[in-house]
C-alpha cells in the first residue's frame, strides 16, 4: 500500500469537516435544498463499533452537511454474498453514491465494478477494496500494527519472562488484517520469536477463542509470553482462552478499537493496551467524501493523500492517525473526547481498580 502525503495537513483538515459545512449552501446562507440517498454498507455486528458509534456518527455528519440527504443502512453479517446483494438493492433503488466497509476485500470487487457501470461511485470505509473504488477513509493500518507491536515488545521487556509472542491476526478476507500484521512485524521482527500464527475468521471472539486455546495446548501457557491480538473481539477470545485454561497471570495482550469492554479489560489488568481511532473523525472524512461525490465535486479537494489497491492506483484517501492507550492512557484519550464516561467504564465491581489507574468520578 503506498501513501503520498499532500501538503494539507490531516489532523486540520478532518478538525474543519466537525465544524464547517461543506460547499453548497446558497450564498444567501440559506439551508442546501439538495437531496440524495447515500448507502452505508458495513461488514459486521461482532465488532461492537460498527453499529454503536461509525452508522450513527455517518449519518448524523450527512445530515449535517447535506439536509435534504438520506442514508440507507445494511450490515452484511460477515457474509460477503449477501453484502453484494445489498449493494445491488441500494443501487437499484437508486442510492447516489455508496460507503461501503468490505466484509471481504476482493469478493466484493465485481459488485464494486457494477456500481462503477451504473455511475455510482463507491467510498471504500475503514477497510481498502479491490476494485474501482472512488475513495478512501480509514486509520494508518501500519501505524496501528506497529503501536501495537512497540507496545508488546515493551510489556515483555517488562517483565522479562521471555520472547515467544502468539500472532492472532485477523480475517484473511480483510485487507486490513495484512496491513496490522505487516505493521506489526516490522516492529517484532528481531525483538521476538513468533511462536505460534493465527487468522482469525470473522475477527469472532469465537474462533479467537479456538486459536487461542490450541496454542495453550501446543506450547503450554508459561511459554507464551505475549499475545499480539488484532483488535479487542479477538483479545476477548484470547483472555477467555487463558482463563478456561486456569491461568491467573495473564500475558501481556494487546487490541484495537477501544470498545467499552477492552477498556474496562485495561483497568482490571487483562490486557495491556488498546488503540483508539476517534471514530468520530473517520465519519466526518466519508461524509464529507459522499457528499462531495454526490454533488459532483471533485473528491480530490476533500481527500488529503493517495492510496494503491491490488488493482488501482492513486485513490484519493484520508488516513488518520490512531493513538494508543494502556491503563494510563483512558483518561486523556477516551474519556477526554467524550467517547465514555467514567461511570460507564467503572460500574460498581471496578471501582477499586480504577480508583488505581486514577479514574474517580
Amino acid at each position: 500500500m503506498r501513501a503520498h502525503t499532500l501538503h494539507t495537513a490531516v489532523a486540520a483538515l478532518v478538525a474543519g469537516l466537525l465544524t464547517v459545512p461543506l460547499a453548497g449552501c446558497g450564498a444567501d446562507g440559506e439551508a442546501d435544498t439538495e437531496s440524495f440517498s447515500v448507502g452505508l454498507l458495513l461488514p459486521n455486528t461482532v465488532t461492537p463499533r460498527w453499529e454503536h458509534s461509525d452508522k450513527p456518527l455517518i449519518e448524523k455528519r450527512l445530515k449535517e452537511l447535506c439536509a435534504g440527504c438520506t442514508m440507507v443502512y445494511a450490515n452484511a453479517e460477515n457474509d460477503a454474498a449477501r453484502q453484494r446483494q445489498q449493494m445491488i438493492s441500494m443501487i437499484t433503488k437508486g442510492a447516489k453514491v455508496l460507503i461501503l466497509d468490505p466484509a471481504d476485500s476482493k469478493a466484493l470487487r465485481s459488485s464494486i465494478m457494477e456500481a462503477d457501470r451504473a455511475g455510482v461511485p463507491v467510498i471504500a470505509y475503514d477497510r481498502l477494496a479491490e476494485g474501482p473504488i472512488s475513495g478512501f477513509v480509514s486509520f494508518d493500518g501500519a501505524k496501528v500494527g506497529q503501536l501495537q507491536g512497540k507496545a508488546l515488545l515493551k510489556a515483555m521487556a517488562q517483565r522479562g519472562d521471555g520472547s515467544n509472542v502468539v500472532m492472532m491476526n485477523g480475517d484473511p478476507s480483510s485487507a486490513n488484517a495484512e496491513w496490522f500484521r505487516r505493521g506489526a512485524m516490522s516492529v517484532l521482527a528481531g525483538g521476538a520469536k513468533i511462536a505460534r500464527s493465527y487468522e482469525t475468521t470473522g475477527w469472532s471472539p469465537e474462533n479467537a477463542h479456538a486459536n487461542m486455546s490450541a496454542a495453550i495446548s501446543a506450547l503450554g501457557a508459561d511459554r507464551i509470553n505475549g499475545v499480539l491480538a488484532a483488535n479487542d473481539a479477538i483479545a476477548a477470545g484470547v483472555i477467555s482462552a487463558f482463563k478456561k485454561a486456569g491461568v491467573k497471570r495473564l500475558p501481556p495482550i494487546t487490541g484495537q478499537d477501544a470498545d467499552l469492554e477492552a477498556v474496562r479489560r485495561l483497568v482490571k489488568g487483562e490486557q495491556y493496551m488498546t488503540v483508539y481511532k476517534p471514530f468520530e473523525k473517520e465519519a466526518a472524512a466519508a461524509a464529507a467524501m459522499a457528499v462531495a461525490l454526490g454533488r459532483g465535486e471533485d473528491v480530490r479537494d476533500v481527500s488529503t493523500t493517495q492510496t494503491d489497491s491490488p488493482t488501482h492506483k492513486d485513490i484519493p484517501s484520508i488516513l488518520l492517525t490512531p493513538t494508543l492507550v494502556t491503563a494510563g492512557d483512558i483518561e486523556k484519550t477516551v474519556i477526554h473526547d467524550g467517547v465514555f464516561t467514567v461511570q460507564q467504564i467503572c460500574p460498581p465491581g471496578l471501582r477499586s481498580g480504577c480508583g488505581r489507574v486514577g479514574l474517580i468520578g
